[in-house]
């Protein structure tokens, strides 16, 4: 028998006639044949209401406590749909996190699961009930109740829909699928068919909306297939699997992230182990670095970008002001008016003249690019916010994201039958069997920890700082057919001077230099320098953003080997570190070492 669990979030839920309405959809599941786990969140505002409670009793309340008051939302809604599926003639039985048997950490407010139990799901399913399992909560080793902070119930039911080896997942939510962009902010946004977990993965960090990214992190950890879905309709909703929608167009997807907030650290000493002393610290904790630019030194100095959410910069300024006095860096600067406009594909790494077009699209829309970071499947530009808006309407038009792919509806491309036969017949029973060795099922999974020695780094200081420079930067570059791999653009702190690097093939050094030299004449760059042999260190795997110690472990790893970092980039689902050409083998086996533990 076929096993699916479905998740209704907290406006699917928000009253009494929508919970009726979600427990009709599992109620028509059941009688389809299938075995249904329904996970609920708390209802509409209602956590909302008991963290101003909370702060009205106590400012700053204690996060156990805040997690004993916060689980009771979900409690209240597991028992309503369980009244309301036996109100429909079927059984029903509500369970908390810690009568199901879902073990976390003891991080209060922000719990990492590491084991859960199945035996009396298993027992309540074979005995042909409809499990209604509150999302979002479980316990630690000395029985504290534990929440799972934001997204948590899509965390549980992802989670869940593993250690089940359920067929599939479905995510009922207040919109009808995964679409090209926020169709709140953007109406021309298109609603995808099909998207994969790394592209997923990336929108969902990006503050996407639809899910958060460790419920895709497991769900492509263990190969769960998810549905999301409207609470609303029966609309056909966007499959999240392996499979990318198109294996045509290099941009799947342009997404917005409001809240953010940029530090430099000015004249950085550019020595080993000065990344490291920086990152340890935010890691320490747990702060979110997202965009992170590290740029080729000049003169022994060097300057480090990165980006925070705006609700932790006070935390990281208090943090990187430590960390500064003990490195010996010049000054801090920060800018909290600044928003992230990213496009996301899983064949952007395939095709020449992506960032090109993102850089034009931005350029003829006249808004400035203040720092750029990339990787395989993402480019990401931090704007001013007041810009932001724009930028992301040109972005989406640039790459036509309102207009469906032609190779949509492929022969051979997977249908929703067939991701959950696949899961049937294979993948299901092989998670649940490798689960049961689990020690921690969000630990953090390395898939592979690799070396590129074939590229070469060009590097452009005094850049103009205004709109339009980096397209034209790049465009000569594609006009002379060399393809770009990472590109970063840092913030120098220097009234209208930026620095750009990028790394090419080796082979393609001289055509590079060429173009650039050129338009350095024309624009007045104040120079070009270049290293004919760079070492592109990276680690990918499942988890690197949300376990904040990954950059600074590699940090870590290449300064006790005594080597320097050129350039960083980041995303989901890999780091990549350039170092001196000459040194790539022995960093290699340094961020080998390092990563050892979490080897997949």
């Amino acid at each position: 028998m076929s096993l699916i669990v479905q998740k209704f979030g907290g406006t699917s839920v928000a009253d009494c006639e929508k919970i009726r309405a979600a427990a009709r959809k599992a109620v028509r599941a059941h009688q389809q044949g299938h075995q249904v786990v329904v996970v609920v969140s708390a209802m509409g505002k209602n956590t909302d209401q008991l963290i101003a409670l909370a702060r009205e009793v106590n400012p700053r309340p204690p996060a156990r406590e805040m997690d004993m008051l916060l689980s009771t939302g979900e409690q209240v809604s597991v028992a309503l749909m369980a009244m309301a599926v036996d109100a429909m003639g079927y059984e029903a039985v509500s369970l908390t996190g810690g009568q199901i048997g879902i073990f976390t950490d003891s991080s209060h407010t922000k719990a990492r699961i590491r084991s859960i139990s199945t035996d009396r799901l298993r027992q309540a399913l074979d005995a042909g009930k409809i499990v209604i399992a509150a999302g979002f909560q479980g316990i630690d080793e000395d029985w504290n109740i534990t929440t799972l902070g934001r997204g948590g119930s899509d965390t549980t039911a992802v989670a869940l829909a593993a250690v089940l080896g359920a067929d599939l997942c479905e995510i009922y939510t207040d919109v009808d699928g995964v679409y090209t962009t926020d169709p709140r902010i953007l109406p021309e946004a298109r609603q995808m068919v099909r998207i994969s977990y790394d592209e997923m993965l990336e929108l969902a960090s990006l503050g996407a909306g639809v899910m958060h990214n460790r419920s895709i992190e497991f769900a492509k950890k263990f190969h769960v297939p998810i549905h999301v879905r409207s609470s609303l309709s029966d609309a056909e909703g966007t499959l999240i699997v392996e499979e990318p929608e198109s294996r045509e167009l290099p941009v799947c997807g342009a997404a917005l992230t409001q809240n953010e907030a940029r530090i430099t650290l000015l004249g950085v000493p550019d020595v080993p182990g000065t990344s490291y002393e920086v990152f340890s610290r935010i890691a320490d904790r747990k702060i979110s670095v997202d965009m992170l630019v590290q740029n080729v030194g000049a003169s022994g100095k060097a300057d480090i970008s990165f980006t925070v959410p705006l609700d932790e910069l006070e935390a990281a300024l208090e943090t990187v002001h430590e960390a500064a006095e003990v490195v010996g860096a010049d000054e801090v600067i920060y800018d909290g008016d600044v928003a992230k406009v990213s496009v996301v594909g899983l064949e952007m790494a395939r095709q020449t003249g992506v960032a090109d077009r993102m850089f034009q699209a931005l350029a003829d829309a006249g808004v400035n690019i203040q720092m750029i970071t990339t990787s395989e499947i993402k480019i990401s530009t931090l704007v001013d916010r007041d810009s932001a808006l724009t930028a992301l309407r040109a972005v989406h038009r640039a790459f036509q994201l309102e207009r469906p792919p032609g190779d949509v509806g492929r022969a051979g491309a997977p249908t929703l039958e067939d991701a959950m036969a696949g899961r049937a017949a294979s993948a299901a029973d092989e998670v649940v069997s490798r689960l049961q060795d689990v020690v921690d099922m969000e630990q953090l999974t390395i898939d592979d920890v690799s070396l590129d020695e074939t590229q070469a780094r060009v590097t452009i200081s005094g850049v103009p700082d205004r709109p339009g420079v980096a397209a034209q930067v790049f465009r000569r570059v594609a006009e002379a057919g060399v393809f770009v791999d990472m590109i970063v653009q840092s913030h120098h702190g220097e009234r209208e001077r930026t620095g750009l690097s990028f790394t090419v093939p080796r082979a393609a050094l001289a055509e590079s230099l060429e173009a650039t030299e050129a338009l350095a004449k024309e624009l007045g760059f104040r120079g070009v320098s270049h290293s004919p042999a760079v070492a592109k260190l990276s680690v990918s795997g499942v988890g690197l953003r949300s376990h904040t110690s990954v950059g600074a472990r590699m940090f870590g790893a290449l300064a006790d080997a005594g080597i320097n970092v050129e350039m960083t980039n980041t995303s989901e689902v890999r780091v990549n570190m350039v170092v001196d050409g000459q040194l790539g083998r022995q960093g290699l086996a340094a961020v080998d070492r390092a990563f050892a533990p979490f080897r997949h």
